[in-house]
């Protein structure tokens, strides 16, 4: 890519940034849109805007995001929301300091050595002007050299400082929440798996009532085995599709009634996608179903309840410290039996994995990682391919017949800048789903687990595919024939790779922060699915609720795509340290911005209390450590004799992210009696603790309560606890 290339991508992204900004802003103060721009604050029952639709002005959302407090972030999403900003802020903290010792510290060393012109430049000889500015143009001995390596030492220093206090800070976020005098259902239940078969003449509920009892016998307040619910949930989801046929079919003939009082009932054909078979009344045929159903639910609740019971269970306990407490305890001698775990949220429970046994999980979580290996194994393949042919040399080279149109400057220009970064980014977007569906596999019980577990796989592949396999890529296939000739060279040509694809990132990091941000803001494409599904799809207030639901900030690929930012800012910090500004502006405008979101847009479906901090910190050492070997290998081609002078900062992390991970990772593992042992202010009702965590498809029709007798234990104690 030329520099007049980059000047077009920088150019143009800011450009649309500025344009969507101001459509959110036009298009936000329509009442009409209001489900799209606010739907937090609809569904939290507050005014969608302070002081009316008509006082906004393009710059209020960042006054108000930028004004707001962690309290306000947490009272709107959560703590999970909290952390992830507590993440933005790290990073933008790393790359801020650095580059106020880096940018009038290294761009005047490299611009002002003269010793190597058009050799190791950070753009294949085409980009002179940034050149200029990278380490690629200092020479391979010397005293300024010297500064890259300070300046390597100093990236590692105020990472480590960041880090420390970001993992204090987020430890006292959990601690707050914990510790909060609001009852909440899942500090109050243990999810226990692993349960041994019963005894001859003992039922399932009566042996769980018994060892816990026996263990607990002043806290234990009642179990609840878990059930295969696979039967009953079929016919209950099916129960409730034909409840919304038949509020949809009802408010069409309620408006076709109000237009024309002798209107017919809407009808309907029974047979496949309702263009064949018999043709009946809609309401009727929905009311027959549905009374079928319920008979039908009823009569599968009471035999999943009584045999399909599986080797796992919810246990009460009527105090949070004795919940907690059970949770970190070693309950039988044997590590494979009577297995337990605080549990989850109820709506975080993946029912379907809870009975898995301890070792199918185990069994299941390496299958999963030899697949997941494989997957980046050979998604790097493709990845390279793209990164390799979309450069505009090597696309002209494998399809001549563009040489005529890639000669006209404009289209020039416009491929070079855009088409590498598009083709990456729509390739990457097809792998999340997959990753996720995964980790359930694995046998996970949470939905916050999964999430984060797929988080992890989605980095390691971002970084190894995206960042190692465009670097590698784009070389191989250009320098083939130079390697075919002198196998030898691959390790120089390898070494030379990270440097060669600097302006690549640069312009990759500013089409995610620019363009990126600005869909993200605007939200044009839910508002034009919203509006469409409400003109032609929608009938009842039920789906028109549905059509605007905003659904979370998507953990899942959001932290991975962050870290990819972060790992390529990093890593270039002292090659190309004008790099770093790119990496403020992502960080900086993603803080502000996703403020904005999480105040008003997205709502959590689960919340952990920062569980993923963890998750997060160890990526960002991976991070810390593959930048720290970067810059050995870099020095390594430099051939500068003091490069041992860097071995220290590998092994230093790996101390810093051991000395961290002890002094506060058992607090996310486990809840801290000292927290939980906190007043709440009210008694908790415990039969609300213990209903809320029955699934919807057993509670559906409000059976009575002899039929949960074979799964749900009767209350052992009376009494609660304050705390």
């Amino acid at each position: 890519m030329d520099f007049p290339s980059f000047l077009t991508s920088l150019a143009t992204s800011f450009i649309l940034f500025v344009i969507l900004m101001f459509l959110f802003t036009w298009l936000s103060r329509k009442s009409g849109n209001a489900e799209v721009y606010y739907p937090n604050r609809i569904l939290k029952g507050m005014n969608p805007v302070e002081g009316g639709y008509m006082t906004r002005n393009p710059f209020a959302w960042m006054r108000e995001a930028f004004s707001s407090s962690e309290t306000d972030i947490i009272n709107m999403s959560g703590v999970d929301t909290a952390v992830y900003f507590v993440f933005l802020a790290t990073a933008l903290g790393i790359f801020v300091f650095s580059g106020i010792v880096l940018l009038p510290v290294l761009l005047p060393v490299a611009a002002t050595d003269h010793t190597i012109r058009a050799v190791n430049t950070t753009s294949k000889g085409t980009f002179n002007e940034l050149d200029n500015l990278s380490m690629g143009q200092v020479g391979n001995s010397g005293a300024r050299l010297w500064a890259f390596i300070v300046a390597t030492y100093w990236v590692s220093i105020v990472s480590y400082f960041f880090l420390w206090r970001a993992y204090k800070h987020v430890a006292e976020l959990r601690a707050k929440a914990l510790m909060s005098p609001e009852v909440r259902a899942d500090q109050f239940a243990i999810l226990v798996r692993d349960i041994p078969s019963v005894s001859e003449g003992q039922s399932k509920k009566e042996q769980i009532d018994s060892y816990f009892s026996a263990i607990y016998p002043e806290a234990f307040y009642r179990s609840m085995v878990v059930t295969d619910n696979k039967k009953v949930n079929k016919i209950y989801e099916e129960l409730e599709g034909y409840k919304k046929k038949l509020e949809r079919a009802e408010a069409i003939y309620a408006e076709s009634k109000n237009t024309n009082p002798d209107a017919l009932k809407p009808s309907h054909k029974t047979g496949f996608l309702g263009i064949i078979g018999e043709k009946v009344d809609s309401i009727e045929f929905y009311n027959d179903k549905i009374k079928e159903l319920i008979e039908k639910l009823e009569a599968e609740q009471k035999l999943t309840l009584k045999e399909k019971q599986q080797s796992s269970a919810l246990v009460f306990f009527n105090s949070r410290v004795a919940a907690a407490s059970a949770s970190q305890n070693l309950h039988a001698p044997i590590v494979d039996t009577w297995t337990v775990m605080d549990a989850p949220e109820p709506r975080q429970l993946i029912w379907t994995n809870l009975s898995k046994k301890f070792y199918e999980r185990i069994i299941r979580q390496y299958v999963v990682y030899v697949v997941v290996f494989l997957t980046i194994f050979f998604y790097i393949i493709p990845i390279g391919f793209i990164s390799a042919l979309t450069t505009l040399d090597n696309l002209v080279k494998m399809l001549p017949f563009l040489k005529p149109v890639v000669k006209l400057q404009v289209i020039k220009t416009v491929l070079e800048a855009y088409l590498p970064q598009l083709a990456l980014i729509i390739f990457l977007a097809l792998l999340p789903k997959f990753l996720l569906f995964l980790s359930k596999a694995e046998g996970i019980p949470s939905e916050s687990h999964a999430t984060r577990a797929a988080s992890g796989k989605y980095f390691y592949f971002t970084v190894l595919n995206v960042f190692i396999g465009v670097t590698l890529g784009g070389t191989l296939f250009t320098s083939f024939k130079s390697i075919e000739h002198d196998p030898n060279s691959i390790f120089d040509v390898l070494a030379k790779s990270l440097p060669q694809n600097a302006t690549f990132f640069l312009t990759f990091v500013a089409l995610k922060f620019f363009v990126g941000y600005g869909l993200e803001l605007s939200r044009i494409v839910p508002l034009i699915i919203f509006h469409l599904k409400k003109k032609y799809l929608c009938k009842t207030e039920a789906e028109i609720k549905e059509a605007w639901a905003p659904g979370d900030l998507g953990y899942a690929t959001r932290f991975p795509n962050d870290m990819l930012i972060m790992t390529i800012v990093l890593c270039y910090s002292v090659i190309a340290p004008i790099i770093i500004p790119f990496g403020v502006a992502y960080f900086g405008l993603g803080w502000l911005l996703l403020r904005n979101q999480a105040l008003k847009v997205y709502v959590p479906s689960f919340e952990s209390y920062g569980r993923m901090w963890p998750h997060i910190y160890t990526r960002m050492i991976a991070t810390l450590i593959l930048y720290q070997v970067t810059m050995l290998g870099y020095f390594g081609v430099k051939k500068f004799k003091p490069t041992p002078v860097l071995f220290p900062l590998p092994i230093i992390s790996l101390i810093f992210a051991f000395i961290c991970q002890k002094k506060f990772r058992q607090f996310f593992i486990s809840p801290a009696l000292e927290v939980v042992s906190h007043e709440l202010k009210e008694v908790p009702n415990m039969e609300i603790v213990y209903s809320s965590f029955i699934p919807p498809c057993l509670s559906a029709g409000k059976p009575d309560e002899h039929q949960f007798e074979d799964a749900l234990s009767h209350v052992s104690k009376p009494g609660s606890s304050s705390v």
